[in-house]
């Protein structure tokens, strides 16, 4: 008989569930993590929601631990690599909580839109203001969506409801996929700039951190109303209140926080932001969804059936696969960098491995692939489980050529992203246990895939490269290493920096202004 906690408060009928499965269960919602950590070690499986920490010292504790499941899509409290080394699968619910978070977005947007919140509270205390909280009507307004996953779907489907006109920000969706939907798909830029409301959808990644931001406040179009009930960070909070201030955003709604419980009262006390204690999942029927979920998808695993909801399987199989590893992570980081460098949409990924052992391993690296490409801007937690899902669902096409030999090294991965005129390519090896970029399109140059990245296409003539590094140490930037290529002395050039800080939009675009500097991409790896 397989033991379970429970540390999380989970629906009872998960509870019910897994006991008619004859599985001993203990409900224990209030311990601290050092009595967590006490216990562990006396249970199978760990259930939890989002309060419980399982951080590498908890794992660590956990010699009996087989499977932590997870009620919900979110797993970042949950330490998947400690896990994976230990063997220890890690189960979530993706999906379960999409029509419950749908309508607590739209649910803001017209709390926005009528002041209802504002309205209510002015009742309350007895006074009767009609004029001052006079609102908007959605029917003709320009709804943006950053991130048309599933939630963003909905989202935009219940929009179109209300004769909003959608556009959508999301590089992995093709424009004949969000034209089914009735949706034009524009960048970002573009989305702020003609978007009357903003609602986001997306996972907290390094690319999509801070997309409002003090920088790029003066891009949103006068009046904006911003809503965030995706994950804390994804927009600024304290760009927010300028954009209040300045009048540039005419109200605001948070359902998450950078730090939750919030102590930004600021934020939360300013008259045109309304605020929930991230509730956007907290439905009687979200719950009870997520529970039954996880509750079956246990049951159906230990009775030996077609697993379902794991984030780390394929981890867990080659985890112990030291050599292995470091191919894992190339193919992984060639699709983040490809994710965050598109120009556009492009539904067509060809990978070409050379060497044997690759070729050997190509589903695990091509699944990798996928994982970073998707991960720049998937509303989901994007794994090697459910990265060829993802991207079926994303109309990406892959096309995988397996090579014996490669004139220049033992083993090698080249992807190619193509649409139409539009073709990008990237080529990695590993050396030793370091990774490296060895060619970008028809450059020849190398460099570490690590930490902060700048990449710019530019002419090749005198001073280009001086004015950007006088740029980079004018706003107290430092470059880790500089790495340069060119076709010919004078022509198209590219130039590839490492650099230690964080680099704002601010100083992006003051970097594409310089005489030469071509195109300009700043990629963060992780």
């Amino acid at each position: 008989m397989k033991k379970i906690l429970i540390s999380d408060k989970l629906h009872t009928k998960s509870i019910e569930i897994l006991k008619q499965h004859s599985f001993d269960v203990d409900y224990c919602t209030d311990l601290t993590p050092g009595e967590l950590n006490e216990i562990i070690n006396n249970f199978d499986i760990l259930l939890v929601r989002s309060a419980t920490k399982v951080n590498s010292e908890l794992i660590s504790r956990a010699s009996n631990l087989e499977l932590i499941g997870r009620a919900g899509a979110g797993v970042d409290n949950i330490d998947i690599e400690a896990a994976s080394l230990k063997g220890i699968l890690v189960m979530n619910t993706p999906g379960g909580n999409t029509i419950s978070a749908a309508e607590h977005t739209f649910s803001m947007m017209m709390s926005l839109c009528r002041n209802i919140p504002q309205a209510n509270q002015s009742m309350k205390e007895g006074k009767w203001e009609k004029k001052k909280f006079s609102g908007t009507e959605l029917s003709s307004k320009i709804l943006g969506v950053a991130g048309l996953g599933k939630i963003g779907k909905e989202v935009a489907i219940r929009a179109q409801a209300f004769e909003m006109k959608v556009v959508a920000y999301d590089p992995l969706v093709s424009q004949d996929t969000a034209s089914k939907l009735g949706i034009k798909l524009v960048n970002l830029d573009e989305l702020f700039s003609q978007s009357d409301i903003i609602t986001f959808h997306v996972p907290l990644s390094p690319e999509t951190t801070d997309l409002i931001n003090m920088d790029n406040l003066h891009r949103l179009k006068k009046g904006v109303k911003i809503i965030n009930c995706a994950r804390g960070g994804v927009i600024n909070e304290e760009a927010v209140l300028k954009g209040i201030n300045e009048g540039i955003i005419s109200g605001a709604a948070f359902d998450v926080f950078v730090e939750e419980p919030t102590s930004n009262f600021s934020l939360i006390n300013n008259e045109k932001v309304i605020c929930t204690p991230h509730l956007a999942a907290s439905t009687e029927e979200a719950q009870e969804k997520v529970a039954i979920q996880l509750a079956e998808q246990i049951v159906e695993f230990y009775k030996g059936g077609s697993p379902a909801g794991f984030v780390n399987g394929i981890a867990i199989k080659y985890s112990t696969n030291e050599k292995l590893k470091p191919f894992i992570e190339l193919a992984r980081k060639l699709g983040s960098l490809h994710g965050q460098t598109l120009d556009k949409k492009c539904d067509n990924v060809e990978i070409e491995y050379y060497g044997d052992y690759l070729t050997e391993y190509s589903e695990v690296l091509g699944t990798s692939f996928l994982q970073g490409l998707l991960s720049s801007f998937s509303d989901v937690s994007v794994n090697l489980i459910n990265a060829k899902h993802l991207a079926n669902e994303r109309g990406i096409r892959i096309r995988e050529i397996k090579n014996s030999n490669h004139q220049s090294y033992i083993n090698l991965i080249k992807v190619v992203i193509s649409e139409k005129e539009y073709l990008h390519s990237f080529e990695g090896i590993v050396s030793g246990n370091n990774i490296r970029i060895i060619k970008v399109d028809d450059y020849k140059i190398e460099f570490e895939p690590v930490g902060n990245v700048i990449i710019y296409n530019n002419v090749d003539r005198p001073g280009v490269l001086a004015r950007a590094g006088n740029l980079l140490a004018e706003n107290e930037i430092n470059i880790a290493g500089v790495s340069l290529s060119r076709i010919d002395k004078g022509s198209a050039a590219l130039t590839i920096m490492n650099v230690d800080e964080d680099i704002s939009n601010d100083v992006i675009q003051k970097l594409k202004s310089i005489s030469g500097i071509e195109k300009i991409n700043f990629v963060k790896f992780r």
